[in-house]
């Protein structure tokens, strides 16, 4: 054990080295910032002028850090905020379930357009069983509950869906099929809130159902195959309708501790498996969902459930799935580290760098980098997002790049000296050129994409303003196009004086 805390130390030890002489950019990494609704009391403040205001000030700041991810949650409590037939408007939007904002708009649709003006990606997030957080409060007389009352259970004060009725399975996949339908997402997302947590002494009250649907199964078994069908079922629904939608889970960070599973982690604590019912790593494994997004909000050193533990063994069972590590913005900031100079912010990174299957990370809450909370966003900013990142790209899904952007040239406008090119149109959902890659080098310097310090722009324009100065130096600018799976064309070269 000591050996081993000394090569973990050793290693974050020339990790840090490393990124003291300024080494590391990566060009792929996937860097998310979730933005949650349910209890926040802020958006039922605002009407639509100051809300789209407040999105669109949050989009900045978000964009400015180098975010090119936003994880919105969209559903918090079986409820919208977007139009829907199927669930009624969140009170977290308006103040009272059901009553749609005045004047009518759609946040999600503005929200989507937002992210996508600025080549951010957007996540719709979904909470799939629960109803309420005070089982008391009146659900709105639209609210499912009232047609079908037989579907729901209350555990401690709360409403949720009861996971062992199929009825409930395929409601939520309406739910699923109505958003990724009508709304230009990039992905569905689902957090840890599967099975409850538990609470002591009290058992989920699913006897019905499992009296109904459990065949003479374990009672755990029977629990975790009703989530798989689900997990199952909503992959096939995104599929069948946009098979570049994609699927993602942002689980409870223990998936077994080693003492109930030999392959678990060296940990003790609360088992997604066992307490939750998630058999995550079933789903990677089968296919199911597209990138596992674990809950790694403690920190490194933490006696139950250190990070750098996690970390590892999250990268040694990613099952060729995307894998992201999710931060605890306050926890990582608050945070003492093994070598004093440098925070806990600066080794996670480092260790989600470098581990070879984890590709990026996203931060908690994305409220707390709005606030720049003890300098994360300055650091971000500083550091760790100075230069561009494209997301992973999606090969397993498709690996086809896009082809090469068209007409090239340089051009004096009225804004100034740009560089102008042309989508290539295809009916190809696939095969679409959705951003822009612009990068710049000096005529010695040999052209390499994979070098993301010359990487100066990712755009949805088909243009960009050059810095022009003299007209006496001559660099070589690159332009190559990237698909809805983040596949990169080839690039089209253009030299030009500034």
């Amino acid at each position: 054990m000591k050996l081993k805390i000394y090569l973990s130390l050793l290693l974050f030890s020339f990790l840090s080295g490393m990124v003291s002489q300024g080494a590391e950019h990566p060009k792929r990494e996937f860097r998310g910032a979730w933005i949650h609704t349910v209890g926040q009391s802020r958006y039922m403040e605002m009407n639509r002028d100051a809300m789209q205001d407040y999105f669109d000030q949050m989009l900045d700041s978000l964009q400015h850090i180098g975010i090119n991810a936003v994880i919105f949650q969209v559903r918090p409590t079986a409820d919208a905020f977007y139009r829907s037939e199927l669930e009624p408007w969140s009170k977290y939007l308006t103040g009272k379930q059901g009553v749609a904002p005045e004047p009518l708009w759609d946040p999600l649709q503005y929200m989507i357009e937002q992210c996508h003006a600025r080549n951010m990606e957007l996540h719709a997030w979904l909470n799939p069983y629960r109803v309420g957080t005070n089982a008391d409060e009146p659900l709105a007389a639209s609210h499912i509950y009232h047609k079908h009352p037989e579907w729901f259970v209350r555990y401690g004060r709360q409403l949720y869906f009861d996971p062992g009725l199929p009825e409930c399975r395929r409601f939520i996949g309406r739910v699923v099929d109505d958003i990724v339908s009508r709304y230009d997402v990039d992905a569905i997302h689902m957090d840890d809130y599967f099975y409850p947590y538990p609470i002591a002494g009290s058992e989920f009250p699913d006897e019905n159902s499992y009296a109904r649907y459990g065949n003479g199964m374990d009672r755990g078994d029977w629990r975790r195959e009703n989530v798989n069908a689900l997990i199952k079922e909503l992959h096939k629904i995104i599929k069948s309708r946009k098979p570049w939608v994609r699927f993602g889970i942002s689980p409870f960070g223990i998936y077994r501790n080693q003492k109930s599973d030999p392959d678990g982690s060296a940990t003790n604590g609360l088992q997604n498996y066992d307490q939750l019912y998630a058999d995550v790593l079933l789903w990677t494994r089968n296919g199911w969902v597209d990138y596992m997004l674990p809950q790694l909000y403690w920190e490194i050193g933490h006696q139950a459930a250190c990070v750098e533990t996690l970390i590892y063994w999250w990268n040694n069972h990613a099952n060729g799935r995307h894998l992201y590590i999710g931060q605890d913005v306050a926890r990582t900031m608050n945070a003492t580290d093994v070598n004093p100079i440098y925070t806990q912010l600066n080794h996670k990174m480092q260790l989600s760098r470098y581990l070879d299957h984890v590709g990026g990370n996203c931060f908690w809450p994305g409220y707390s980098l709005l606030e720049n909370y003890k300098g994360i966003a300055d650091d971000l900013k500083g550091y760790y997002h100075a230069v561009p990142s494209l997301i992973p790209a999606y090969t397993f899904i498709d690996s086809k790049a896009p082809d090469e952007v068209k007409g090239l040239k340089a051009k004096w406008t009225p804004e100034g000296y740009e560089l102008q090119w042309k989508r290539k149109k295809t009916n190809d959902e696939m095969q679409k050129q959705i951003y822009f890659c612009v990068y710049r080098f000096a005529p010695s310097e040999d052209i390499c994409l994979c070098d993301a310090s010359h990487l100066v722009a990712i755009t949805r324009d088909t243009k960009f303003l050059l810095p022009y100065k003299h007209g006496t130096r001559q660099y070589v600018y690159v332009v190559t196009a990237v698909d809805r799976m983040h596949n990169e064309s080839k690039g089209k070269i253009k030299k030009v004086k500034l």
